[in-house]
């Protein structure tokens, strides 16, 4: 793996452009020599019609004319495949040039106002986590990343997800291709409606039905070839009549299974592609070594299964044919592929909810192996046991540029619960509450984390940064914020210990209010084992009992406010409140 992921990626899309530009220019002349073969063509049917030529050198053109329909068709097929993988790579190169926001998938469907962080972290939308990690190409990888990112895992299987990461992070290949092949199964797989028709009860239930069809349709096709050969009608009337007598009992069953299966049999054909690469890896970590063992079914990988089921579409295709329908009739052909088709859903359909879920999962792995490659400095965290801990060095925003990102230490533990924050406007207190929170949940999705190193225990977050009034709801600011805290205070009755983030607490009220309902929050937060940071303007909070103070700093240099977003123990002891109310030119 390259500590270089840039060059990397430069070289590699390069290559992919070039390659498509080969596969563009041989379109080109494969398009050229398609016309002069018509043109050719041409030429030979009217020397055909005017007796120069035999018919059969109408042959030639023909098949000539077909072969390069179908080199052009895969022709175009790898041209759109590399330009695809180049664009793979070039969205990398502007992740790694900060110019990612808002080009890629933004996960907008997630966003929960109600959710106790996600809003307040920046998780869905516009320049959002979701945004920067997300490389998944299925909606099911997207819902499952999403789903990490909301929710704390267990530390077993933080751990388990760091080992399937480091050994993804330097597979390039194997993450380009399941890009390529999941952008298809996106765009054409009904995920939903797949394991509804897979999971279903079988609908032909019998086991001799299969038997009788094939028994008269052998028996019709016998007393067919007796009426061709003999002239004997009989035998063919009485064939074709029980036929009749077996369609009417079986054909609202076998009408509802060759209705059901068209769009599933198409879905899995896409999905089949997925699948078949991730047959040929093989893993070494636990967790990615048990998704590839779920594949199989019966020992049986799912490529091998699902082409049974596309054979068994594709002669359902055939028995459609007008010219073959009649026939296909005649032996019940469309009962017995049927009654094919619905063994093959017992047998094998129980396994397509786990085919989709080892997908889902090896996209939400990939996404963030591919933030670990693309970010080698960024370490994995380390799980703590015991108590609510959050030691955290050198600790950045991952949306923040690494040019532009200030670190700062942050350790809370049992015997440093709570530090209240202070300082001016724009110093970085909220940008501090983000890089916290932000780490942590990265740390408990099992991903990397923006610092140097990061030792955290199992933690719930609960965060009030980004809290608004709704006049949908009729909810003013500060309802809304004491709504907010009521939930972060019952995150304390859950299983796990609460980090909490609170951003310019009780900012709605007065500052008497403010003083004793602060107070009141944090030291209950405390007793609870609660650990996090509170931000505040209002220096009467910097008094709470149990808390440790620390603040942000700024200056005042040629008329601008600079800021040098470093954290420094103690009060903050000045304010610029009425600078920047100057520097903007209002009359203080």
């Amino acid at each position: 793996m390259t500590d270089q992921p840039g060059l990397e990626y430069l070289r590699r899309r390069d290559e992919r452009r070039a390659a498509a530009a080969r596969e563009e220019d041989s379109s080109r002349r494969i398009w050229l020599w398609r016309r002069v073969v018509f043109a050719a063509g041409a030429g030979l049917v009217v020397l055909t019609f005017l007796g120069v030529l035999a018919p059969w050198w109408l042959l030639l053109p023909v098949i000539v004319f077909i072969a390069m329909m179908v080199t052009h068709q895969q022709v175009i097929a790898r041209r759109d495949d590399f330009t695809r993988a180049a664009d793979f790579y070039e969205r990398g190169i502007a992740r790694l040039e900060d110019r990612w926001a808002g080009s890629g998938e933004m996960g907008e469907r997630f966003a929960d106002k109600s959710h106790p962080y996600a809003e307040d972290l920046d998780l869905f939308g516009p320049g959002s986590l979701f945004e920067l990690l997300s490389t998944a190409r299925t909606r099911a990888g997207e819902e499952r990343l999403a789903a990490w990112l909301c929710a704390p895992a267990a530390p077993a299987v933080v751990r388990a997800r760091q080992e399937a990461i480091a050994e993804l992070r330097p597979r390039l290949e194997l993450r380009e291709d399941l890009a390529l092949l999941a952008s298809e199964v996106r765009t054409g797989v009904h995920a939903e409606e797949l394991s509804a028709w897979a999971g279903a009860p079988p609908v032909l239930a019998s086991r001799a039905a299969p038997l009788v069809a094939g028994t008269l349709g052998a028996l019709t096709l016998l007393a067919l070839l007796l009426w061709l050969a003999l002239g004997y009608r009989q035998p063919l009337l009485v064939a074709v009549m029980a036929e009749g007598l077996f369609l009417l009992r079986t054909r609202a069953g076998v009408g509802r299974v060759i209705g059901e299966v068209e769009r599933p049999g198409r879905d899995l054909k896409l999905l089949a592609h997925v699948l078949a690469r991730l047959e040929r890896e093989r893993f070494a970590s636990p967790r990615l070594a048990e998704l590839r063992a779920a594949l199989d079914a019966d020992g049986e990988p799912p490529s091998r299964q699902i082409a049974r089921l596309g054979r068994l579409t594709d002669a359902l295709d055939w028995t459609k044919n007008q010219f073959f329908a009649p026939f296909a009739f005649l032996l019940l052909l469309p009962t017995q592929i049927a009654y094919a088709i619905d063994r093959w859903r017992r047998r094998s359909g129980p396994a397509v909810a786990r085919w989709l879920d080892a997908v889902a999962e090896l996209e939400a792995l990939g996404s963030l192996a591919g933030y670990a490659y693309e970010h080698p400095a960024d370490p994995f965290p380390e799980l703590a046991e015991g108590g609510a801990c959050f030691e955290g060095e050198g600790l950045g925003h991952p949306l923040l540029p690494e040019a532009r990102a200030v670190r700062n230490d942050v350790s809370l533990s049992s015997g440093r619960q709570v530090l209240i924050v202070s300082g001016s406007n724009m110093s970085g207190k909220s940008t501090m509450l983000r890089t916290v929170g932000t780490n942590a949940v990265l740390a408990l999705a099992g991903a990397p984390v923006r610092a140097r190193r990061l030792r955290l225990s199992p933690l719930a977050v609960g965060a009030s940064i980004h809290i608004l009034d709704s006049l949908q709801s009729g909810s003013s600011r500060f309802y809304a914020e004491i709504t907010r805290l009521r939930q972060i205070v019952d995150l304390t009755r859950g299983g796990l210990p609460l980090l909490f983030l609170l951003d310019e607490i009780l900012s709605g009220t007065n500052s008497h209010d403010r003083r004793i309902g602060a107070e009141a929050v944090v030291r209950g937060l405390a007793e609870r084992g609660a650990i996090g940071l509170l931000t505040t303007h209002d220096l009467a909070l910097t008094e709470i009992a149990a808390a440790e103070n620390v603040h942000f700093e700024d200056r005042l240099e040629g008329g601008k406010m600079v800021f040098d977003y470093r954290m420094r123990p103690g009060v903050v002891r000045r304010s610029n409140a009425l600078e920047l109310m100057r520097v903007v030119g209002l009359e203080v």
